[in-house]
């Protein structure tokens, strides 16, 4: 199974600088909608049978175009949802950074847990299990591997990745998640494979090779590099 990890276009938070965390009513922003308008091309050629999504506006808003044109419903799981970030919610992050919290955030995550929110750890074990969840239905459900997008947030998928890469939780503040930007893991029987960090080009389908169905050899890494 591969998955697209898609961040939402930018939004008026980011842009003003402020930590949006589970706010919904922050919008895109004026080049956040043209990020989701041009998803279409972004990723036209690829064969995505299934979108899943935050249940934030910004998420909502983001994957609308593209929706529209595969012509899927998008799923809502709430375990893909920003950070709680409890009391740092809303606030500018000039003014975070001068919180003792903010050091721990940067060098070791694993041991953060936002006042009146939720742990680092705690979002990667939600949106892990989601992700592995949506794996195994769709593979059920159409009997084999597919390409499926899932769009939520930063924080979110650099989690992801960070498990998928097999890098320790505190090690995940060296991965970038761009607004817009598409990460993609292939998962099979023994391992995760990274195609993609954080592509942020014209064309995904370009170097996104869809695997064939799983095998006893297709979860082994090619010795040397890729041959393609």
């Amino acid at each position: 199974m591969t998955v697209i990890l898609l961040r939402h276009g930018r939004s008026t938070a980011n842009t003003a600088g402020v930590l949006a965390g589970r706010a919904d009513g922050v919008e895109l922003d004026d080049t956040g909608r043209e990020q989701a308008a041009q998803l279409v091309d972004r990723l036209a050629g690829l064969p995505i049978k299934a979108l899943v999504r935050s249940p934030l506006l910004r998420c909502r808003s983001t994957l609308e175009p593209l929706a529209a044109a595969l012509k899927l419903e998008p799923v809502v799981d709430d375990r893909l949802a920003e950070v709680d970030y409890g009391a740092w919610t809303g606030r500018k992050m000039t003014e975070l950074t001068g919180e003792p919290l903010w050091r721990v955030v940067q060098a070791q995550p694993s041991a953060a847990v936002f006042p009146d929110g939720e742990g680092l750890a705690q979002v990667q074990a939600r949106a892990v299990a989601a992700v592995r969840d949506h794996d195994r239905r769709l593979a059920e459900q159409h009997g084999g591997d597919v390409l499926w997008l899932a769009c939520t947030h930063g924080d979110v998928i650099k989690a992801v990745l960070a498990d998928a890469l097999g890098v320790h939780l505190d090690g995940f503040q060296r991965i970038t998640a761009d607004p817009a930007s598409a990460s993609v893991i292939r998962y099979t029987p023994l391992r995760p494979f990274v195609i993609h960090l954080n592509h942020t080009g014209a064309s995904l389908a370009a170097s996104v090779k869809i695997s064939p169905p799983a095998d006893s050899s297709s979860s082994d890494a090619v010795v040397g590099g890729s041959t393609t």
